[in-house]
């Protein structure tokens, strides 16, 4: 590309990194290039730790990478934004708790520190791109971010939008309206009441850590809400013009302590102790409670914006059994979730936002994939000294093949294409198996990705054949990104076992021919062996990121004891260890 071509063609940087889920997103004239998460290269889950000391480290990984896939360089980008308004979170969070951390966030000292570090990022940036930033940087909103990320990359002309998680700024939950490429605020909710700190506050009391809100989600399914219902209902309040008030008092959001929730639901379980009753029904009253908050919210921006659609984005927008509930019985005619809706999604939204209602440059596509990160298409596995010791062949129909050995029982690891940008694997970084066999979910969760039992595990489906076998009575766009979980056909109950959920919901993926062939050529042939048009989907990790390269693959499929894996078009078998 010349200089003067270069000079033609708009490029946008977007950055997230205040807090957690660092990550990078590049577009060129409204077109998406890039979008990579910097888990996926340094390999610590969530990118670095969620505190006030560490704003400054941003995700150098993956601005390289964007660039290096658009074979520019730092002195061609146009703009760059960064996920965060500094002034505002300092101007908010002091002083707001009865119990905080010295040197913690709402402390004035870590408050100021954040601040302080917050202001190093342009020097910093600068010096990764080898520039001088200071005219072409901003910061930008949170939660703008989110509402941008699902908004102007959706396929509607106008739209409600709900951004909710734990924190921007100062706001917790966001709602308002995009209309053609422009975003209006409506309404905002701001700390301490917080649905997204509720999740992680009672993960933590529940025994799973600061990111186990999914754990938590999946234990609701297990247990009774009547139980402790009465219990949120004290803690949480809201009514149906968008008013959402959470007692600080009792959760101490800022705090390790869970003394005042104690006061309410009795000791806190501590990491590794047994599951008993007690937490199974308190998960389910929390799920219940987060429902009927979500739907109040929605049913508000329905009334006040007379939009037949809705975009949410924010990590709180990844809670697949309320999307169910959001998508079928809300009153909305479609729903968009932008399925890098945590914080990563907020460098997207970065982009589109300086983009299309900054600049106001007319939209130009629509999100309908998410393959955006690395691709080792070029990779000769038979060249890699690290199989050596492995059958390596290049099947005439390797999705034939591949379909036989899952529908024979094994786990085969699958590596295709460009990595998902978020934290689903959609068929190109992904441990599948056979759902139809019950044995497969103690095999995945105990042997293979070392998690909890009760743990369901999704289904990626031809969307051809999902009506078949799903209850899709309003379809959504966001079942093409494992986000709504749905019912199983009653007649269907007991055929995929190993994808159905306690509750008889499984969280589903719609997988068209179009949008990943091979993905699709696979689950198809799989339906020609079995009958069954679906297989197990579960990202292809272990505790740890969602695999990157080759040789994470390698590595993580050798640790566990994983005999088969595909990648690219080769079929590795690795020795057995029996």
């Amino acid at each position: 590309m010349n200089v003067t071509t270069r000079q033609r063609v708009q490029w946008v940087l977007g950055i997230n990194s205040a807090y957690h889920e660092p990550a990078a997103c590049l577009i060129n004239n409204g077109r998406l290039v890039a979008a990579v998460e910097e888990e996926r290269f340094n390999r610590i889950r969530h990118g670095k730790p969620a505190d006030l000391t560490n704003p400054h480290q941003l995700p150098v990984q993956s601005i390289q990478f964007c660039l290096q896939k658009a074979g520019i360089t730092g002195m061609d980008l146009g703009q760059i934004g960064y996920s965060f308004v500094p002034k505002a979170r300092l101007a908010h969070n002091i002083g707001l708790d009865e119990d905080t951390t010295a040197g913690g966030a709402g402390t004035v000292e870590g408050e100021e520190r954040f601040y302080n570090l917050l202001q190093m990022v342009p020097a910093e940036l600068g010096r990764i791109l080898g520039r001088d930033v200071s005219d072409h940087f901003q910061w930008i909103e949170h939660h703008l971010c989110h509402a941008a990320s699902a908004f102007l990359v959706s396929p509607y002309e106008n739209a409600a939008i709900l951004s909710i998680d734990g924190i921007g700024e100062a706001t917790s939950i966001w709602l308002g309206v995009g209309r053609g490429n422009r975003l209006t605020t409506l309404k905002e909710i701001k700390y301490p009441n917080s649905l997204g700190l509720v999740w992680t506050k009672m993960s933590r009391f529940l025994g799973f850590g600061e990111y186990g809100q999914w754990k938590v989600m999946a234990l609701s399914g297990f247990g009774n809400p009547a139980r402790f219902y009465k219990e949120f209902k004290s803690l949480i309040s809201f009514d149906y013009n968008a008013n959402v008030f959470v007692n600080n008092h009792q959760f101490q959001f800022r705090v390790e302590s869970c003394e005042g929730l104690e006061q309410v639901f009795g000791k806190r379980r501590k990491p590794g102790d047994d599951i008993d009753e007690r937490q199974y029904d308190i998960a389910a009253a929390l799920q219940q409670i987060t429902t009927e908050v979500l739907l109040a919210l929605v049913n508000f921006l329905h009334r006040v914006t007379g939009c037949s659609n809705l975009c949410q984005a924010g990590g709180v927008a990844l809670n697949c059994s309320a999307n169910r509930v959001i998508v079928e019985d809300g009153p909305f005619e479609s729903v968009f979730i932008q399925p890098a809706a945590n914080d990563a999604g907020t460098a997207l939204g970065a982009c589109y936002y300086i983009w299309n209602h900054q600049l106001g440059r007319k939209r130009t596509e629509a999100l309908s994939h998410v393959n955006l990160g690395p691709g080792f298409e070029d990779c000769s596995v038979g060249e890699m000294a690290s199989l050596e010791d492995s059958n390596i062949s290049r099947p005439n129909d390797l999705e034939e093949m591949v379909a036989k050995i899952i529908a024979s029982g094994k786990v085969v690891a699958w590596f295709n294409g460009r990595m998902e940008f978020g934290p689903r694997a959609l068929g190109n970084r992904s441990f599948l198996a056979d759902p139809r066999r019950p044995e497969m979910v103690q095999v995945l969760n105990t042997k293979i990705k070392n998690r909890e039992f009760f743990r369901p595990f999704a289904a990626s489906v031809l969307a051809e054949e999902a009506n078949r076998w799903f209850l899709l009575p309003r379809p959504s766009l966001s079942d093409a990104f494992m986000l709504c979980a749905r019912r199983v056909r009653r007649e269907k109950l007991g055929e995929i076992p190993a994808v159905t959920h306690i509750n008889d919901t499984c969280r589903i993926q719609k997988v068209k021919a179009r949008s990943n062939p091979r993905f699709h050529g696979l689950i198809r042939k799989f339906a020609k062996l079995t009958g069954v048009p679906l297989v197990l989907n579960t990202s292809l990790n272990d505790r740890e990121p969602i695999v990157c390269t080759p040789e994470d693959v390698i590595a993580t499929c050798r640790r566990i004891g994983i005999c088969h894996l595909v990648l690219n078009d080769e079929l590795v078998v690795f020795p057995s260890r029996n």
